[in-house]
């Protein structure tokens, strides 16, 4: 009986399986026998899987920067406007289960570089499009590509790390991705101003392509993954997500989330640039420099979610956004950048605690369950861009205030019924 209990625990730890032959004899099946080891992340390690959000983020929100100038250059309403921001978050959305399923059978890191490399294509096609179909189309081919580094970064980071490891080097991924949003906004809107748009989508597809030979370069190869083929078994997988309270929740939290973030950044631009503001590209990506807050404060929010829990920390950082929101309704410029600040820190807050309590809490198909959230997530967001097109039409910027005042109501609801308490991530 103590025989087979060590054989069991030494094939858990070593990666052996016993399998039986016809003759019922068991016979041992030869895989690596090094026992499990999660490292301490290194600085190079924490920097690439920072890198990695950052770039898998520099297009996706680059062009809200210049929906004012592509309003007039390719004859576009608001409620068009904001479906060529929603194009891309659309694709993600559609992709990340299947990404997610896929890169389980195939692996991490070469999906993420792929991914990458690809990304790169249709940014530098956005340059070429006569129109605002043809815009739309290519903003959609970005979005493909992208859940193959979000997703799948996630699970790399969920398998190849445990503990407190994990919450910190999603804290630099999730700063990276901020980095990244503000980025991309920020240097279109100047690229517009220096060499035009057009140009610009160009420099950003180099840009694109020069982190694809980073990642490919300095993230290690996983230890951890263990390939599963099994379609029959992926489904299995999908099903049992579900109905997981700890993904079902996430995944309506997300949406809500990220319905927010893009309502406000987008529709944003446009107020703002009209009267009394009537702010130029290069002063509306400026306005984006208050992402950068995200860079400070997501890492800081490792320290919010050991004490407080995730439940607890989500919820206050909701209300902080909430009230970010409302601060955008003043008529100074600078109250109006408090406001977006104010409702941006309490957003990446949320994103940080969300993305955490799903990688310490699903053990099994990661990137299915990551996929799973992304979906919900930049569901979310497509229909932000649309539905707060169509209030900014009919209300301009008020009554898009009060749309995100009401998801984030809903959002807050989310947090306080569906998610479970969670006790402080150990260290």
């Amino acid at each position: 009986m103590n025989n087979n209990i060590n054989n069991s625990i030494d094939n858990d730890i070593n990666g052996n399986a016993n399998a039986k032959d016809s003759s019922g004899i068991s016979r041992r099946i030869q895989t690596p026998k090094q026992p499990l080891s999660f490292d301490a992340p290194s600085w190079v390690l924490k920097l690439t899987i920072g890198l990695i959000g950052m770039f898998a983020f520099l297009q996706v929100y680059s062009i809200q920067a210049i929906l004012p100038v592509l309003m007039m250059d390719l004859s576009a309403t608001e409620v068009q406007a904001g479906m060529i921001v929603g194009a891309t978050i659309l694709a993600i959305a559609i992709m990340s289960p299947f990404l997610g399923m896929l890169s389980d059978a195939v692996g991490r890191k070469s999906f993420i570089v792929g991914a990458l490399l690809f990304l790169a294509i249709p940014t530098a096609l956005i340059a070429q499009s006569p129109n605002i179909g043809w815009m739309g189309m290519w903003r959609f081919m970005q979005g493909l590509s992208v859940p193959g580094i979000t997703v799948v970064t996630i699970a790399y980071i969920g398998e190849e790390f445990e503990g407190r490891a994990v919450t910190e080097l999603m804290s630099f991924y999730v700063s990276g991705s901020v980095l990244g949003g503000f980025m991309g906004r920020f240097l279109l809107g100047h690229l517009h101003e220096l060499i035009g748009w057009r140009a610009g989508y160009y420099v950003m597809a180099a840009m694109t392509l020069l982190g694809a030979l980073w990642v490919g370069k300095m993230l290690p190869a996983s230890r951890h993954f263990v390939a599963n083929p099994n379609f029959r078994s992926a489904i299995q997988t999908l099903g049992e997500h579900l109905v997981n309270r700890y993904v079902v929740t996430s995944c309506l939290l997300g949406a809500c989330v990220l319905f927010s973030l893009v309502g406000c950044f987008t529709f944003i631009n446009l107020h703002l640039a009209d009267t009394p503001y009537e702010l130029s590209t290069g002063a509306l990506a400026n306005i984006f420099a208050v992402y950068l807050i995200g860079v400070v404060i997501t890492p800081l929010s490792t320290t919010l979610l050991r004490r407080f829990g995730s439940a607890r920390t989500v919820r206050v950082a909701i209300m902080i956004s909430m009230l970010g929101v409302l601060l955008t309704l003043v008529t100074p410029l600078w109250g109006v950048v408090l406001g977006l600040a104010v409702m941006s820190t309490g957003v990446f807050i949320t994103q940080a605690a969300t993305i955490s309590y799903i990688a310490v809490h699903v053990n099994k198909g990661r990137s299915l369950a990551s996929g799973l959230y992304y979906m919900g997530y930049y569901t979310g967001g497509t229909m932000g861009a649309w539905i707060c097109g169509i209030a900014y039409a009919r209300g301009q910027w008020s009554l898009t205030v009060w749309l995100l005042l009401f998801v984030q109501v809903l959002a807050l609801l989310v947090a306080s019924i569906g998610m479970i308490k969670t006790k402080p991530i150990s260290t």
